[in-house]
């Protein structure tokens, strides 16, 4: 497997074994599809390795199952049953999709994001998972129902190795400066620009 090489080598006083290993922050953000596919792609290669998988959907319907979702949860009984991969945990903190926020009340939407966020922290502090997706968690942020000074804090602090990975549009600037990883999704063509509307296997 080709091994790429850094840009630059930082004077961190790490060998080059513990810089490799070191616990990333990874944002992917931009208007286009694919900020969540991307992220459960990498909770799947995680559980390949064992690792611990957490996932948090911020501004899903409970009422809404993507494909993701089954697959994982599916991973997840395979290694209770099994011991192959590693456990999977799948939560939904919110209510209504990222752009139609009509069930219940802002301050309904706000303390479901402020519980979800004080679950996260509580884990983090344990040590709990190798990996968390927060699906949809730049929204929160955005609309001021999560500190994001607190956010970024509690993510630089973060101990052990744990790898966490942020979804969602309009990422704030403190997150991106605080990430090991950013990418953003950025629109060249959509089906949607020709009337076709999302479809099973591609959207969910």
């Amino acid at each position: 497997m080709p091994q790429g090489q850094p840009v630059a080598v930082p004077d961190d006083g790490l060998t080059t074994r513990q810089r490799r290993n070191r616990p990333l922050l990874i944002v992917h953000t931009g208007e286009m599809k694919g900020k969540s596919t991307a992220a459960f792609g990498l909770a799947l290669r995680g559980w390949n390795q064992g690792w611990s998988i957490a996932v948090f959907q911020f501004v899903k319907s409970a009422k809404w199952t993507v494909g993701e979702e089954n697959a994982l949860t599916t991973l997840g009984r395979v290694h209770e049953e099994t011991g192959q991969g590693g456990p999977v945990s799948w939560y939904k903190m919110g209510a209504g999709w990222s752009w139609s926020r009509t069930q219940g009340t802002e301050a309904d939407h706000a303390a479901q994001a402020a519980e979800g966020w004080a679950e996260i922290k509580r884990r983090i502090a344990a040590d709990e998972h190798d990996l968390y997706v927060l699906d949809e968690f730049t929204y929160p942020m955005k609309w001021g129902w999560v500190d994001v000074d607190d956010v970024v804090a509690t993510l630089r602090d973060r101990p052990g190795r744990q790898h966490v990975v942020i979804t969602g549009r309009d990422a704030d600037p403190r997150l991106v400066d605080a990430a090991d990883l950013v990418t953003e999704m950025t629109k060249i063509k959509h089906p949607m620009d020709t009337g076709q509307k999302g479809q099973r296997g591609i959207e969910w």
